[in-house]
């Protein structure tokens, strides 16, 4: 059996990464992972940030920028084609069983289950459909995108910043862990926002 050619995978990951069009492509990769890509965007960013880490500001920006136009998309699908294109969406993910639990928080504490769905792995279209078929307040929304997902991308461009490979090597061991546990941890602060 052949051992597939890593000096020519290599190189053609280079030449991507060192693209004049790399900025265009992840903003259009966040875009669509905010609304309809099944596959996390760190896969592509935490490469690219270990490549261009003198640039960790402007990809965690293009990045958070194509995710709020997406998020703004998704939000608009909320409000006007909640019952043709949201309902294919909440199918196509298979939420349908969470969507309706997430709505009967959403209409409890929406911004706060906003920033939790924001940062933890919780699939963002859920919160993007349900604040725009509930007409939650728009700027609201944008505002706790913002956030959540800022500190999602600036974040993890930091960590990649400052650890770079070794965090690789750490996110490729333990990122399953790491969601639970950020999941865990994001429940917990929005517990004790909705009680307190």
């Amino acid at each position: 059996m052949t051992r597939p050619d890593n000096k020519r995978a290599n190189k053609w990951l280079a030449r991507i990464l060192d693209s004049n069009h790399i900025l265009w492509m992840i903003f259009l990769l966040s875009l669509l992972e905010s609304i309809i890509l099944p596959v996390p965007l760190e896969l592509v960013l935490i490469p690219l940030l270990l490549h261009k880490r003198e640039r960790w500001f402007v990809i965690a920006t293009v990045t958070l920028t194509g995710c709020l136009v997406g998020a703004t998309i998704g939000y608009s699908i909320g409000v006007f084609f909640f019952d043709t294109a949201g309902q294919w969406l909440i199918q196509w993910f298979g939420f349908t069983s969470e969507f309706s639990e997430f709505q009967q928080d959403f209409d409890e504490h929406g911004f706060s289950t906003l920033l939790l769905v924001g940062i933890t792995p919780v699939p963002f279209q859920i919160g993007m459909l349900a604040a725009g078929s509930a007409n939650y307040p728009f700027l609201f929304f944008f505002l706790a995108s913002l956030i959540a997902r800022g500190i999602r991308y600036y974040g993890l461009a930091l960590l990649v910043n400052w650890f770079g490979e070794r965090f690789l090597n750490w996110w490729q061991a333990h990122r399953q862990r790491f969601g639970w546990s950020l999941l865990v941890v994001g429940l917990a602060i929005y517990l004790a926002v909705v009680l307190s």
